[in-house]
């Protein structure tokens, strides 16, 4: 595998390989420990322009039901209608407004996420982790993400107050991507 040093080389349409890729979260729970999530079952695009990154677009579409936190229990709470409402709302999206670069191989998406039929702005941390030609031909290029958001902007108001204090689940939810993308011929 060779890694393309030259972002120009790197314009072009690309799928998201969720084989290859996580879509994670991290929540506070009893105020003394972190819970890791991440959902199993989405699809997404990229456009990448390595000659102007402000002109990148990225979708995400991630199925609601596909959540697993290595809890039965706890998935099947979180698909209820204490928090995702999966029944009514099967699909969490990603659409982004705008790109930019802030050096070296940091970048930022900023885009629209919907949950719960509610949408709201969302900037995404991104660092450029390298392109390469896999053993099967493919050309991939691979970033990590994070961002913070607070779950009670998206009215996932669920909690349960604690003996105590505080509250079983923390409202600031942190959202991780680890993300692998083959580019379209």
């Amino acid at each position: 595998m060779t890694t393309t040093p030259d972002l120009a080389t790197l314009t072009g349409e690309y799928t998201i390989d969720p084989a290859h890729t996580t879509i994670g979260f991290t929540a506070r729970h009893a105020m003394v420990t972190n819970v890791k999530g991440k959902f199993l079952d989405f699809s997404g695009a990229l456009h990448l322009d390595g000659t102007d990154p402000a002109k990148s677009t990225a979708t995400l579409d991630v199925t609601m039901d596909s959540i697993d936190t290595g809890s039965p229990d706890r998935d099947g709470h979180l698909k209820s209608s204490d928090f995702f409402k999966t029944d009514e709302f099967p699909k969490m999206t990603f659409r982004s407004t705008s790109a930019e670069s802030l050096g070296g191989d940091d970048y930022r998406i900023t885009g629209d996420l919907t949950i719960l039929g509610t949408t709201r702005p969302i900037s995404i941390d991104l660092e450029f982790n390298g392109a390469a030609k896999d053993p099967f031909g493919n050309e991939r290029v691979g970033f990590e993400g994070k961002a913070e958001i607070k779950r009670s902007d998206w009215g996932l108001t669920w909690n349960a107050a604690l003996e105590t204090g505080g509250v079983l689940v923390s409202d600031k939810i942190k959202l991780n991507f680890d993300i692998s993308a083959i580019k379209q011929a």
